[in-house]
Order: C-alpha cells, then structure tokens, then sequence
C-alpha cells in the first residue's frame, strides 16, 4: 500500500470512495501517479478542469495576481471580481452576480433569493419544486433539494419547502405547483444522477409554466455551464432563458468559485441578506477570469479555429460516436450511451462501473463510477481528437478483460 494511502487512513475522515491511485502531476489531459505511470483523466476534477491541468491560461493568471493581492474582504471593492462580473453578465442572460466558493454555496445562495422572492412577490410562497435523481450539493438545505435519498436521509429532520418530481415530466411538475410554490429548482442535463437528458421540449414547458404561474426557474448549471454541453450554458441548448442560474466547477478551471445569478427583476437581495468571506476573492476571481475570457473569446488554433464549447461540442460527438461502437462490440456488458456535449455515460446492463473503473485504470484511463452501472466522461473541453481516440481505445481494452 502506498505511504499516502495508509496516511489517509489514519488522518483524513473516511466520507468518500477512493480510487487506489496517488496522483502527483498533470498537464492538459494527463495526470501521472506517484510511480510515474501515465493515465488519460476522463474525470477532469469532476468538470472541473475546463482547459485540463495546469493550463497556462489559469497558472499565469494565479500566479499575476498572488504576487499582487490574494484576499481582502467584501467590505472593499477588487478589481479582479468586477471585471468577472462584468464578463458573465455580458454573455449571459442574466443581469447580477454573486460570488461564492463552491457549488453548494450557489445553491444555497439561489434558495435564499427564491424564499426572499416568494416572501416578497407570491404572498410567502416557500417551496421550491426540484426533480428526481437530481444532485444539488452537500450542505443540509442544498442535500435536502438534492432528490435521492442516498444523499440526505441520514441527516433527518431536513429543512422543509422542498418537493421532488419524476425528471422530464412536465405534468408531474405542474401537479405538484400550488399558492406555496415560489420556484422549480433543475440541472439541464442531471450529472451525478446519471447524465440524464430531458425529452426535447421539457424545459419550453417549464419555462411557460413558470411564466403563466409567476414562479422562479432556477437552473443549476454547476456541472452544466461554461461549455460543458457544447454551448456557453446548458439553458441555450434548450432556447430558454432562467431566472436565477448557479454555476462553479468549470467556472475557475480548477480554482475553487462559484456564482449565482439572477436577472434583475428577481433580485430581491439586500445588504446584510447575504453575505461570504472568502467567496469573490480577488486570487480566485483572477483565474476565473482567465478561464471565462478565454472560453468566450479565444478561437486557438490547437482547436482548428473554434471556440472551447464548439470544440467542445465536436468532441462530445466523437467521443459519443466512439462509445457507441463500443457498445455494439460489448453488447453483452453495454446497455445504452446518453449525454451532451462532453457530459456522456455509458451504462452497463449490470452493476459493473466499480469493476470497469478498476480495469480502466489498469489501461490508463480515469473515469467515474456515476451510478453501479454507468460510467461518466467528462474530460477537459479542449481536449483533443487524438485524446478522445486514444481514451476510447483503453477503455475497449478495459472492457474486454471484463
């Protein structure tokens, strides 16, 4: 056993599943282990990793600006916050931001606005409508409207005003509205419960139904946003647009942020309503900067001329092109491919994913486990042709040795 594993064992808290891989270096798509052994990361960070590992993009950026101002507080203005806020609202459809450090935060930041919103503007409306198998973060509110069990039952009593409907189903959410309903909380494209895509005109009608009924729809774009579906946003795919929208993850590019925004009709935040010490800090604005900036304006020739989501979006149909061949030669173990853009799973007919993480990491590729059965891809979006290729046949060989 390695030396930090058996370190982790005595000192860290035992609250996840690890794989028996030490990483200790990684550039663009790949990472190396503590002995050196090279592996293709299919897992990004968990859609973190927006231009790979130690993109000269985001190490120049951090670097800038740690030799000029890390931290200060939100009692003063920074530049580096600014200039991002600016950024995002000007490729957005919404119109204010706020700042956090996480996912989670985001959430938990969107749910204050919505019960500030109802108390306000739908006579103390509080419930947020959110769906099945979705995942909205850790903390005790955002677990509680993540909507598996799994996550959030050994953490009774959990905070009311939360309601879950079956994901996609339009009459069901419609069903479940009522006077105490001041918003629908959705992922455009369910991650962590399974990369999960909604029928075509779902989110057209859950936009109209929030119209017609004056509620919020907040989108959780963490997983979803800055290119991870092959547009800019998860909501574009669809040809709507949200009232409130959390992003983090691909955000920093691998730097710890997150944002919730609102469009400025439903900004109902006051000082003293809200508030973070470390969230919007100039050293983690700085490289989000970066990131963003360079997603939205930059057409690198290393990506043939086109944006990151374009390329990202031509990469997400290789990749899916390449996992569907797999199937038809692995039919006995490959049940169906699903996904957008570079955010696609592979399901099993089986409860295999723990076994077909072990044989791809053998073959030098990582991925991740989603669900028992199904495998999530989610690497870096400027990842290339040849990676895509190269990933694709390391976990065929994986899958034959099964």
């Amino acid at each position: 056993m390695s030396q930090w594993i058996d370190q982790e064992s005595r000192y860290y808290m035992h609250t996840g599943r690890r794989q028996p891989v030490v990483l200790t270096r990684g550039q663009g798509t790949r990472v190396w282990d503590e002995d050196g052994k090279e592996y293709l990361d299919f897992v990004a960070g968990w859609a973190v990793n927006t231009l790979g590992h130690c993109s000269p993009v985001l190490v120049e950026a951090i670097k800038e600006q740690a030799e000029t101002l890390i931290q200060t507080s939100n009692q003063f203005y920074t530049v580096p916050q600014l200039k991002l806020a600016e950024l995002l609202v000007k490729h957005s459809a919404l119109d204010k931001v706020f700042f956090c450090n996480s996912g989670a935060e985001a959430i938990e930041g969107s749910i204050k606005l919505a019960r500030k919103y109802g108390r306000q503007r739908l006579n103390g409306a509080f419930e947020i409508i959110a769906a099945d198998n979705s995942f909205h973060g850790r903390t005790l509110t955002a677990v509680t409207a993540t909507g598996n069990p799994h996550y959030n039952e050994q953490f009774a009593p959990l905070p009311p005003g939360f309601l879950h409907v079956p994901f996609g189903d339009l009459d069901a959410l419609m069903g479940a509205t009522s006077d105490s309903t001041c918003a629908v909380l959705l992922e455009p494209v369910q991650g962590e419960g399974g990369v999960n895509v909604p029928p075509p005109d779902y989110f057209r009608g859950v936009r109209d139904w929030c119209d017609q009924k004056g509620i919020l729809l907040m989108l959780d774009e963490i997983q979803t946003g800055v290119g991870r579906l092959g547009t800019l946003f998860g909501y574009e795919q669809f040809g709507i647009e949200p009232d409130v929208m959390a992003l983090a993850k691909g955000l920093g590019g691998g730097v710890p942020i997150g944002a919730f925004l609102t469009k400025e009709c439903c900004d109902v935040l006051e000082p003293g309503d809200h508030g973070t010490t470390f969230g919007g800090n100039p050293l983690a604005c700085a490289g989000a900067y970066a990131i963003f900036r360079y997603v939205v304006e930059e057409q690198p020739a290393e990506l043939g001329g086109a944006g990151v989501a374009a390329h990202a979006d031509r990469m997400g149909e290789r990749l899916r092109a390449g996992l569907e061949a797999i199937r038809a030669r692995h039919e006995t173990l490959v049940k169906e491919v699903r996904g957008m853009g570079l955010l696609l799973a592979l399901e099993f007919h089986e409860e295999i994913a723990p076994k077909a993480v072990t044989a791809c990491n053998g073959e030098g590729l990582l991925l991740n486990p989603v669900r028992p059965n199904a495998l999530r891809f989610m690497p870096p979006l400027n990842i290339s042709p040849e990676e895509v290729d190269e990933g694709l046949a390391r976990l065929d060989r994986a899958l034959a040795s099964l």
